[in-house]
């Protein structure tokens, strides 16, 4: 079920994103601060990976070197062989604050990703409904954000996000700031996406259900500074539902994983 961290070099996969030897320091007032400290890690395509950690282990700055929006102090990050070394199109993030246009109606929030790729006019109209179909949101597509619930808007983000058409899609807590059902419901909804559509996902989230529930591979970060303590496999059958969760399978990961999470917990209050 668990092992020591490494890569799957059995994944017939090709590798999507290569994790070289990150590290990370932040200058802060008490002096240097090591964030992350020589991550390893290939991630292959379409694979859906889930990173888990006590706060402060380095989760979302890794997200933000993967994205591009952080230089790392050392190391590097690939995708598709490229050294990443800013922002790029094959790269989508989601992040927990829904990052919407307010001024903008939710079929033109869509229409703007696709305008960034050169689609424009009625095919922009016509393709930015066919992505708000995909979450279910199609009769609102003249509704402006302040209109909608939070998991309306975070849908209207997921959407606006595969309308990029990245190769890789980056989540940072989307459903963190959710009510149970809602996250529950959008937990599902992703799932049936990345089954359609074959994206590499990679998503970082607090729950230790959700997790198990999405990931093929969840990723353990130890207390800072944040290294891979241990990459756990889920072989748990797709598709997964709430079901699930009451499954002796599910029950054995969900200890296995709490419990080293909250051994890193216990790190940090010391």
């Amino acid at each position: 079920m668990a092992g020591e961290a490494r890569n799957l070099t059995q994944d017939p996969r090709p590798v999507r994103v290569k994790i070289d030897n990150v590290v990370k320091k932040f200058n802060g007032r008490n002096g240097e601060m090591i964030a992350l400290n020589g991550v390893n890690l290939d991630i292959h395509e379409n694979e859906f990976i889930c990173v888990v950690g006590p706060s402060g282990c380095g989760k979302s700055t890794l997200l933000n070197i993967i994205a591009g929006l952080l230089e790392p102090t050392s190391g590097k990050v690939y995708c598709d062989g490229k050294e990443v070394t800013g922002t790029g199109t094959e790269r989508g993030v989601v992040f927990q604050q829904y990052a919407l246009f307010p001024w903008l109606t939710v079929r033109k929030n869509v229409m703007f990703a696709l305008e960034m790729r050169g689609i424009k006019g009625k095919e922009a109209k016509d393709k930015a409904m066919e992505y708000l179909e995909m979450v279910d949101l199609a009769k609102f597509a003249d509704s402006y954000p302040k209109e909608l619930s939070g998991g309306m808007k975070q849908r209207v983000a997921i959407a606006r996000a595969y309308a990029a058409e990245p190769e890789v899609l980056l989540m940072d807590e989307p459903f963190g700031a959710l009510d149970a059902q809602t996250r529950t419901q959008l937990q599902t909804e992703l799932l049936e996406t990345w089954e359609k559509h074959n994206k590499t996902c990679f998503f970082i989230t607090h729950d230790v259900d959700e997790a198990i529930i999405l990931a093929q591979r969840v990723i353990i970060m130890s207390a800072r500074p944040g290294r891979i303590k241990e990459i756990v496999d889920v072989d748990i059958p797709y598709p997964r539902t709430q079901e699930t969760k009451m499954t002796p399978e599910f029950i054995a990961l969900k200890n296995h994983i709490w419990s080293q999470v909250y051994q890193e917990y216990l790190e940090v209050r010391k």
